[in-house]
């Protein structure tokens, strides 16, 4: 692998894994089109451990509070939203551990990819357009029914093209939340799971994976990743997610025009 190559899969993955665009599908789609060979299970690793790296340090705050709470308090409301999001990693964590195997060659079908970046695209679009006025904006008040819910959501981005950002968000838009506080549990939800799917393959890494390829994928994915999250932290107070729906739809198109034309 190329440097450029490396390059360009660690800022596809920080756009994917956090803006509602489908980074799977993205790195996916990517080796399709440019011929290349699967990067192999360390790249894989070393992009998520990046993005991990990048939510942790931003939400450093967040996370220094759920867990001084969640630890000296975790029967009271403050401490109680570690403990939720624990759980709610649960439904995602059993989908990755029954379903792996079945993601990784039936859910990669290039139709089917492409129904899932459309369909959840319209999904998403009609949970932005129930408005988003007088709603849930605390995080740390937000009840476990509802974080449970969106963490259910989350398993369904084990198929690639619903976008893990993108279902969560829309359920948390669903369930009362603003734009800002989904995002928010959106991406606190995925440093457990990114956590462990890194952790599940970590066991095959060996000396010879670490390259230079490696290394800048990692730096890439990591840099796009902290400016990523706080570009969409921001552009959501003022916007809604119009621009990421038009966009899935128009690559799900792309993906269904070019599977039939080749």
């Amino acid at each position: 692998m190329t440097v450029f190559d490396a390059v360009l899969l660690g800022l596809l993955q920080a756009l994917g894994e956090f803006l509602p665009i489908s980074s799977s599908a993205h790195l996916a789609l990517l080796p399709y089109l440019r011929g290349m060979e699967y990067q192999g299970i360390a790249f894989d690793i070393m992009l998520h451990a990046a993005t991990l790296l990048a939510v942790l340090l931003y939400f450093a705050k967040d996370w220094f509070i759920l867990i001084k709470n969640g630890l000296t308090k975790p029967f009271e409301p403050q401490g109680r939203m570690l403990w939720y999001l624990a759980a709610a990693t649960a439904p995602a964590g059993i989908a990755g551990l029954f379903l792996k195997d079945t993601a990784e060659h039936a859910f990669r079908n290039p139709l089917m990819m492409a129904g899932c970046l459309m369909a959840f695209a319209g999904l998403l679009w009609w949970a932005d357009r129930r408005g988003n006025g007088n709603k849930e904006s605390d995080i740390f008040s937000v009840p476990f029914k509802t974080v449970f819910l969106i963490g259910c959501a989350q398993a369904l981005a084990i198929m690639p093209g619903v976008s893990r950002s993108g279902i969560t968000i829309t359920a948390a838009l669903l369930l009362g939340l603003t734009r800002g506080a989904g995002a928010r549990i959106s991406f606190l939800l995925s440093a457990p799971i990114i956590a462990g799917a890194a952790a599940v393959e970590v066991t095959h890494l060996s000396a010879g994976d670490f390259n230079t390829a490696l290394v800048w994928g990692f730096v890439s994915a990591f840099l796009g990743a902290l400016f990523v999250i706080g570009g969409l932290m921001k552009y959501i107070k003022t916007h809604s997610f119009d621009v990421f729906v038009y966009y899935r739809i128009l690559l799900g198109l792309f993906i269904t025009g070019f599977y039939f034309w080749k």
